[in-house]
């Protein structure tokens, strides 16, 4: 499974909705100016996470987006099965072999099982050095 433009930046729009929660709504205009994206191109994709309830609209001149909870409540998983669709690394039926599927079955669990494991909150607190500290490595 190949993650699209479609996930990559409905990612991108929870994470700055995330960044901000509880300061007011968010423009898709300053989204994008921020990390460079296309605001056209955004506008088609906060419509499904509006639809899924992942964000809500506010009108007016000082309108814009919010997430609809809290940003450790939404995990990965959420934005990329509205935004992409059913997690799977292949189309498989019953005739294949029963090892490949258990092999894609499995590869398709594993990705399902990081996607949800990881919310907003865990994106946006993410530590670079902290995180290399976790592997220790010996020569």
């Amino acid at each position: 499974m190949k993650i699209s433009t479609k996930g990559r930046y409905g990612l991108t729009i929870m994470m700055e909705l995330a960044s901000r929660f509880g300061e007011g709504p968010t423009s898709l205009k300053s989204i994008a100016e921020k990390n460079n994206l296309s605001e056209h191109y955004l506008e088609q994709l906060i419509a499904p996470l509006r639809n899924a309830g992942l964000v809500k609209s506010i009108r007016g001149a000082y309108g814009g987006y919010i997430l609809s909870n809290d940003p450790e409540h939404t995990t990965a998983g959420d934005i990329i099965r509205v935004l992409e669709g059913p997690i799977s690394p292949v189309d498989f039926t019953e005739e294949d072999d029963p090892a490949k599927r258990n092999l894609w079955l499995r590869i398709r669990d594993s990705i399902a099982d990081v996607l949800d494991s990881t919310t907003l909150k865990d994106l946006i607190t993410y530590n670079d050095a902290e995180q290399a500290n976790d592997y220790m490595f010996y020569i």
